[in-house]
């Protein structure tokens, strides 16, 4: 197995962990930002942790789709 072959496979399981990992963390945000609308209190940033959230899901399915070129990038000097 070729190095970028290799790379592009690690890529994809790194952005599938991300976005497993990021899943319940968007649900865990929304609930809490639920909660704390539902309290009455308009202060604060509860917004930001499932916001947070759907950023890294959407790099870590990026790194799924993009695996080829990133690994591509990573290694343009070798040959193939």
């Amino acid at each position: 197995m070729k190095t970028k072959q290799l790379a592009n496979i690690l890529i994809k399981i790194l952005g599938l962990s991300v976005v497993v990992h990021g899943i319940p963390s968007i649900i865990t945000g929304l609930v809490q930002t639920l909660q704390v609308r539902g309290m009455g209190s308009q202060n604060g940033y509860f917004w930001l942790y499932p916001f947070s959230s759907v950023i890294l899901v959407a790099i870590g399915i990026y790194f799924v789709v993009q695996s080829r070129d990133v690994a591509a990038f990573l290694f343009k000097d070798e040959d193939e």
